[in-house]
């Protein structure tokens, strides 16, 4: 890894973490946003102007650019943190790029064009051999990462190696870095995690308690376990970190922002007010509508994923949403 060149796509607060990462490793680091004026203060002020504003960056070590071809064919490994959403469109002109490279993913989402997460479509839509493709995930708040609290990261690849590779990239005295093979049960645990933390938001806005909440992240572990090993049935720890230490950073954490969202939601926000107050990107909110689909396959019993989805796409009443999904709890 010593002379490979890592490209980061995505101008959020996770890209901006990740970087910050980085940078105490790596002697010069790509970065694309979108945004030509995000470029230029960064360029001149040495911190996002948007997001995790209080880091600061040496600015000779960064190559920021709005030009995502050249980013892209100059890197070794690329580390996508481009919301789900908006990712199809972002890198739809780079397969002949993108099939030669190491690609991360850093995306807690599924493509909703394809209703698949982020290795299914890198693999089959642009290319990247399945051994090639790596997933980060937590658990981790990219807010506690700018405080330089003490955090762990998962990276899952089917060759270790790569995986081991990134991982001392990333690595730091604040950053600790577990290393796994199992891309789809981590990236779909990843996925899963925004939906509950927003059921969690919601009973949270409704005042439910402690005790309720506890109920509901158990069963919100088995519910997880119950998907992933109909969508991927291999041997794995569901208690481990990458599974449900990200279940619940996510679902408890005030920098949660699918906790946030559902939290909303219960207080009586509509869908729509809740997105604009925010003014950020909830992944689960995409992504919830797409697992259901999903499950239409497989039929997993998936209680808190249908309520979610019944509460954010079907427009029924939270609060009668979370009240029916009591009596389907243990």
């Amino acid at each position: 890894m010593e002379n490979k060149q890592i490209t980061i796509l995505g101008g959020g607060s996770w890209a901006t973490a990740i970087v910050k990462m980085l940078c105490n490793n790596c002697d010069k680091v790509n970065w694309w946003i979108r945004s030509q004026d995000d470029v230029d203060f960064i360029q001149e002020n040495g911190h996002n102007p948007k997001y995790l504003t209080d880091v600061a960056f040496d600015r000779d070590q960064l190559n920021v650019s709005t030009d995502i071809r050249a980013l892209v064919e100059m890197a070794d490994i690329v580390i996508i943190v481009i919301p789900s959403a908006f990712l199809h469109n972002a890198v739809e002109g780079l397969t002949d790029l993108l099939k030669d490279k190491i690609v991360f993913s850093a995306v807690k989402g599924i493509i909703p064009e394809y209703n698949q997460i982020i290795g299914d479509y890198l693999n089959e839509f642009h290319q990247v051999p399945l051994d090639n493709i790596g997933v980060i995930t937590g658990p981790c708040h990219a807010e506690e990462v700018a405080l330089e609290r003490l955090s762990y990261l998962t990276l899952a690849c089917t060759d270790l190696s790569k995986a081991e590779c990134l991982g001392e990239k990333l690595a730091s005295t604040y950053i600790k870095v577990n290393i796994s093979d199992d891309i789809y049960g981590t990236e779909i645990s990843a996925v899963l995690k925004n939906v509950f933390a927003i059921a969690s938001g919601i009973c949270h806005g409704l005042g439910y308690g402690d005790n309720f909440m506890a109920v509901l992240i158990s069963n919100a572990i088995r519910e997880t376990k119950r998907f992933v090993d109909a969508v991927h049935p291999i041997e794995r720890d569901i208690k481990d970190s990458a599974y449900l230490g990200d279940l619940l950073v996510t679902a408890y954490s005030n920098f949660s922002r699918n906790r946030i969202f559902g939290t909303m939601l219960g207080k009586g926000y509509s869908v729509k007010a809740a997105q604009m107050d925010m003014n950020m990107i909830a992944e689960g909110y995409y992504s919830v509508k797409c697992v259901h689909a999903i499950n239409e396959k497989y039929g997993v019993k998936m209680p808190i994923t249908d309520a979610v989805y019944n509460v954010v796409y079907r427009k029924i009443s939270p609060r009668v949403e979370m009240r029916l999904l009591t009596d389907e709890l243990d």
